[in-house]
Parts: structure tokens; sequence; C-alpha cells
């Protein structure tokens, strides 16, 4: 596996992010943030996680929420 400094995601698991959004922000705050389905309409950690796999848009608002938060 190779290093990657300038990659402050690595290490980190899809999941592992969302768990930490959740915890931060809650279902419902989270789906105000980024307005997607699974976020707002009976959420749930399987179902957004199969989303933001299958769906990169998605995934990297997620993703780019996560790195807005950890400033």
């Amino acid at each position: 596996m190779t290093s990657q400094p300038n990659n402050p995601l690595h290490g980190l698991t899809l999941e592992q992010i969302l768990t930490e959004l959740v915890d931060r922000y809650g279902w419902e705050s989270l789906g105000a943030v980024i307005n997607i389905n699974c976020f707002n309409h009976e959420p749930s950690m399987k179902s957004s996680l199969k989303f933001l796999r299958r769906t990169p848009w998605a995934r990297e608002e997620v993703e780019a929420l996560y790195l807005r938060g950890r400033r």
C-alpha cells in the first residue's frame, strides 16, 4: 500500500465518514445540508452507504462536508 500524504481521507472508510457526520449533525440536519432522499426519507446507515457507493456526486458532497468540518 502506498502512502498518500496529500489525501486527507486516506485510511477512512465511507462508513466512518458518514457515522461521524450523523453523530455531528443528525439525519435531519444532514439531509438539510445535502438534499438527497436517503438522508431525508427513512434514513438508515445501510441504505445511505449503498446510495453513496453508487452515486459519485453524492459521495463527493459527503466527503466535502466532512473535510469542511475538520478545519
